[in-house]
């Protein structure tokens, strides 16, 4: 299997600095899709970089029943950083066994089966989170996937009220679906998810895997609706690069749920990379950065589309988590941004052109893509 391939040839990536990737032939591409937001500061960051290896040449790895002093400033760094008072952190390798972990704390802590989930979600690809996410695309070939798993239109208030119930152990909830399309929720809809789990005894389960970090705006997108989950999930991002993924927990979750582990939790190396990722993140203001640049950004696509009069719907999204939906379809304007424009960027659908690039660039780069864009289209 490969990633990303134009007229049948890949880009052949050797190295990456900054916002900027270079391919095995020297050409220079600004990097607009952070592999799906994962290189939160861009390519070898020299905090992270200086992190990692300082901790390889002393400790590669160790299991989690031992205490190690990187890990430790991890999960209290984590349980700082977190929404309200979500103070339990479980680490893991990826984002879908971040959700994994996340449905199973749900059932355990509550004693109930059945998940509320929406459609056009996403929420990773192993059998359990295939579970909760919506095309069939990705998980009829897997059949059967967990059962217990009720959807919903995703923005739908009466919809989601009737769904919650008695028997209901969760909701899990995207703020912004990513591979949905860049489809924001509003607060109101974020706010009677949380007031219907409340009522009843069920458990508000927030998919920050893409959106968290800083991307929208805070550095999680829960934080610009004011609304706390009973559970948060966290990954791409979150090392800048290296596999991890979180799942933070309320105290009712953690007190009720059953044991949980992984081999591999909170590798040495992997902890270290995610201190100096989450550290330069909060030293340097880049939420604060990437709202700024993030609004500019939009503001410029939305100009261009109307002064150039471009096939363009829709610009929508929240900080640096931008979407384009596009008339002439997603992967043919892909193509020539990346051959003709140097511009890499990702789709969300058939239809809408995904801007999630590294929390670091500055408003000449979002010139640069705005200019790819109006090319491309017009």
């Amino acid at each position: 299997m490969s990633g990303f391939v134009f007229n049948e040839k890949p880009i052949a990536i050797e190295s990456g600095e900054g916002p900027y990737l270079y391919s095995d032939d020297g050409t220079e591409y600004l990097d607009f899709g952070a592999s799906y937001a994962v290189a939160a500061l861009g390519h070898s960051h020299p905090a992270v970089t200086s992190a990692i290896q300082e901790q390889a040449a002393k400790l590669t790895y160790v299991q989690a029943s031992y205490p190690v002093e990187v890990r430790t400033e991890l999960y209290e760094k984590l349980a700082t950083l977190a929404p309200g008072d979500i103070s339990n952190v479980w680490l893991c390798n990826s984002g879908t066994e971040a959700n994994e972990a996340a449905m199973k704390f749900a059932r355990s802590a509550t004693g109930r089966q059945k998940i509320v989930a929406t459609k056009r979600a996403f929420h990773g690809r192993t059998l359990g989170s295939l579970a909760l996410t919506w095309k069939q695309k990705y998980k009829k070939p897997y059949e059967p996937v967990a059962g217990g798993v009720e959807f919903v239109s995703y923005g739908d208030e009466a919809e989601l009220a009737e769904a919650v119930d008695d028997e209901t152990a969760a909701v899990f909830l995207e703020p912004i679906q990513g591979e949905g399309g860049i489809n924001p929720a509003t607060t109101e809809y974020l706010q009677t998810a949380r007031d219907l789990t409340e009522e009843a005894g069920a458990a508000l389960v927030f998919d920050e895997i893409q959106t968290g970090i800083g991307r929208t705006g805070s550095l999680w997108a829960c934080e610009n609706a004011g609304v706390v989950p009973d559970i948060l999930t966290s990954a791409k991002g979150i090392a800048n690069g290296l596999p991890l993924g979180a799942t933070l927990c309320a105290d009712w979750i953690a007190d009720g749920a059953a044991s949980h582990g992984s081999t591999f939790s909170g590798g040495p190396v992997v902890c270290a990379a995610a201190n100096a990722t989450l550290d330069t993140i909060v030293e340097e203001d880049l939420p604060g950065h990437a709202a700024a640049v993030g609004d500019y950004l939009t503001t410029e696509l939305e100009a261009a589309v109307e002064d150039h009069d471009l096939p363009v719907r829709e610009v929508r999204g929240d900080g640096l988590m931008v979407g384009v939906e596009v008339k002439r379809g997603a992967n043919r304007t892909l193509k020539h941004l990346a051959l003709s424009e140097q511009l890499l960027a990702l789709p969300a659908g058939r239809t809408v052109v995904r801007f999630l690039p590294p929390l670091v660039i500055e408003e000449e780069h979002a010139d640069r893509a705005v200019d790819a864009m109006t090319n491309v289209l017009s």
